[in-house]
């Protein structure tokens, strides 16, 4: 596989904490937990910062979904749902994404998402942002369909773990291992924020939600029900919303605090095809990081303020919930 060849500088340069408001779309597998719904709202109630031009669909496949094609198209009803409660149309906004998990680079899924997520950034004169918290399947698809993509795009990707993490493994990197390795390989401008090690810090607790969540309206009631109904024993239990994290970044980077580094190699120890794995038992995916310092470089989060995110996610909920926030209609 050939992809452009992106000047260090240039790189370097996209790679630099977004200033102003940016336009962003997000690639989300909104069903398979509960941390996509709090992303999605929260970007869509952030209109000072970020035009949301689309939210794509990703598969996912775990006890929640019978296929990733399943995931995926319950991830899509799950953004219209929430996109009904806050009184948003879908229309142009929500497209469906890939049905399944790349088995090869030879065949790219040409999905609903993939082709809006072509056409919106090859005509664009500034870069896209592209907030992925999924498996990258879309993403890397829309990349191999038309490479000159990577020239386009900044992709900020919440999955794998902290880079000093002894192993990869992680729900978003694991469900779409090809996808993960394609987009670190390709050279895309990329922020990559882990999830263990790093997002784990973005906890919260079934007293917060019912007193900054619940009963802001139809959207926070929804959010609330969906957190305390994740498990049935609330006793000193507290939940990490990881994906809000992808967003906050491109709210206030100050946030998340990050640096420059090689792009890691996703490395598995085996041989093992990771398509006969059990899909139940992706934990048991042999991956780990490997480095090279002369491959190119990505920016990636070490740390997470998590107060200021919650003190902001908390106010513009209240906000829409008061009418002093207005988002696409």
């Amino acid at each position: 596989m050939k992809f452009p060849s992106m000047l260090d500088a240039e790189r370097f340069e996209k790679l630099q904490p977004p200033k102003g408001k940016v336009r962003a779309v997000i690639d989300t597998d909104t069903y398979n937990e509960i941390d996509d719904q709090f992303a999605v709202v929260h970007a869509l109630l952030s209109p000072e910062k970020l035009t949301v031009e689309g939210l794509y669909a990703a598969p996912f496949f775990n006890l929640r979904s019978s296929s990733p094609g399943d995931g995926m198209e319950m991830s899509y009803d799950e953004i219209i749902r929430l996109l009904g409660k806050l009184d948003v149309p879908s229309e142009k906004l929500a497209y469906r994404g890939s049905p399944g998990f790349l088995q090869d680079y030879e065949h790219p899924y040409a999905s609903e998402a993939v082709n809006d997520l072509i056409e919106r950034a090859m005509k664009s004169h500034e870069p896209l942002y592209v907030v992925a918290i999924g498996a990258l399947t879309n993403i890397a698809s829309a990349i191999l369909i038309e490479p000159k993509l990577i020239e386009k795009i900044v992709l900020v990707w919440l999955g794998g773990t902290a880079l000093h993490w002894p192993h990869a493994v992680e729900f978003n990197l694991a469900g779409d291992v090809l996808a993960a390795r394609l987009v670190f390989d390709c050279g895309v401008p990329l922020i990559l924020i882990p999830c263990a090690g790093v997002t784990t810090h973005l906890r919260t607790t079934v007293s917060e939600i019912e007193r900054y969540v619940e009963g802001q309206g139809a959207i926070g009631d929804y959010l609330a029900q969906t957190f305390k109904g994740y498990i049935d024993d609330h006793f000193a239990w507290s939940k990490e919303i990881w994906d809000v994290v992808a967003i906050a970044y491109l709210l206030n980077a100050d946030w998340i605090p990050s640096h420059i580094v090689s792009s890691p190699i996703i490395t598995q120890r085996t041989a093992d095809d990771v398509s006969n794995v059990d899909p139940y038992s992706w934990t048991k995916h042999p991956l780990t990081w490997s480095f090279d310092s002369s491959r190119h470089q990505i920016r990636c989060a070490y740390f997470v303020h998590r107060d200021p995110i919650f003190r902001d996610l908390f106010t513009k909920l209240e906000g829409w919930a008061n009418g002093a926030i207005k988002i696409r209609g």
